[in-house]
C-alpha cells in the first residue's frame, strides 16, 4: 500500500469525523437554526460581492460617458465605484507614482500608458486599446469664424487654446497637428516651439476641458479638443476636423493597476466597457468609437 493511499484514507477519516461532529452540533441547535445560518452565509456572500468599490482613474475627456457606463455596470452586477478621478492623463499617472490606490487606469494616449507600464504601475498583460477619437478645432457656438485648414489658425484674430503637452494628451496631438502645418517645431508634439505667427496667441490649458471653456467663454477664438468634447461642453461647436495624418492616432488604452486589490473585478469591468451592447451605445452617444 502506498504512502499516498494511507494518507488519503487518513485524510478521509479525519474529514468524516469532522463532519460528524459538525452534524451533531448542528442537530443540537435545531434544523431551523442551521438553515438560517446557511441563508445568512449566502446573503453575506452576496453582500460582500456587492461591496466591491472600484477606484477608476480616467482621462478627463471620459467625464461624461464613463459615469453612465459605471451606473449600467452597477445595475447589472451590484459592483459599485469609488469617486472616479477624471484628470489629465499625465496627472493621473503622477498620482499613481505617488502611491494613489487605483484599480484601473484609462488614459487618452498610448504614451501616458507607456509611462505607467514602465513605472510598473499597471499590469501590462491586462493592457488593451479601448477607444479612438478625433482631434478637432472648435469655435464658440454661433460664431461665424471659418477655418478650412490647420494653417488658418495663424490668421485668427484672437487666441488659440491648446492643452499643455506636458500632461494633456490632447495638447500633444494639437502640437503634432500644428507641426504638420509648420506651426510647431517638434513633430512629436512636445519640447518644441510655436512658430512666430502663433507664439503670442497660444493659451495653454491644464486639461482639455479648460481649453473648451476658454473657447466657450470667448477668451480664445478657437481651440484644439477631441470630437467627444463637443458632446461634453456647452458653448462650442466644430470648426474643422484635423486630418488623421496630421497627428498620431488618438487611442485610449486601459489597464488594471498593478496594486489593485480587486484586479479580477477591475478586469471584468474593462471587458464590460468593450463588449456590452448598451455600454457601446453610451460611448457612441459621446463620440467615442471602439478601437479595432
Amino acid at each position: 500500500m502506498s504512502m499516498f493511499t494511507v494518507m488519503s484514507r487518513r485524510g478521509a477519516l479525519a474529514l468524516i469525523a469532522s463532519l460528524a461532529i459538525a452534524g451533531s452540533v448542528a442537530s443540537c441547535s435545531g434544523n431551523t437554526t442551521a438553515q438560517g445560518g446557511a441563508e445568512a452565509a449566502g446573503s453575506s456572500s452576496a453582500q460582500s460581492a456587492k461591496k466591491v468599490g472600484l477606484q477608476i482613474f480616467a482621462a478627463n475627456s471620459l467625464e461624461k460617458a464613463l459615469p453612465e457606463v459605471q451606473a449600467l455596470y452597477t445595475e447589472q452586477t451590484g459592483v459599485t465605484f469609488a469617486d472616479t478621478q477624471f484628470k489629465a492623463s499625465g496627472d493621473l499617472v503622477e498620482q499613481m507614482r505617488a502611491g494613489a490606490q487605483v484599480d484601473a487606469l484609462i488614459t487618452a494616449s498610448k504614451g501616458t500608458m507607456d509611462d505607467a507600464v514602465e513605472a510598473d504601475l499597471v499590469d501590462e498583460s491586462t493592457r488593451e486599446d479601448m477607444f479612438v477619437n478625433d482631434l478637432v478645432i472648435v469655435k464658440a457656438e454661433g460664431s461665424d469664424l471659418a477655418i478650412s485648414s490647420i494653417e488658418d489658425v495663424a490668421n485668427l484674430d484672437g487666441k488659440i487654446a491648446v492643452g499643455d503637452a506636458a500632461t494633456v494628451p490632447a495638447g500633444k496631438y494639437a502640437n503634432q497637428a500644428l507641426a504638420s502645418a509648420g506651426l510647431y517645431t517638434n513633430a512629436e508634439g512636445a519640447d518644441g516651439e510655436y512658430a512666430a505667427s502663433i507664439a503670442d496667441k497660444v493659451a495653454l490649458a491644464d486639461k482639455v476641458g479648460t481649453a473648451a471653456k476658454y473657447v466657450s467663454t470667448g477668451d480664445c477664438a478657437a481651440g484644439f479638443v477631441y470630437s467627444s468634447d463637443i458632446y461634453r461642453y456647452d458653448g462650442i461647436e466644430e470648426a474643422f476636423v484635423c486630418p488623421d495624418d496630421s497627428h498620431k492616432p488618438i487611442v485610449y488604452p486601459g489597464a488594471v493597476s498593478a496594486t489593485s486589490e480587486n484586479a479580477e473585478e477591475a478586469a471584468k469591468f474593462l471587458e464590460f466597457c468593450l463588449t456590452n451592447k448598451d455600454a457601446q451605445k453610451i460611448w457612441a452617444k459621446y463620440g467615442f468609437e471602439l478601437s479595432e
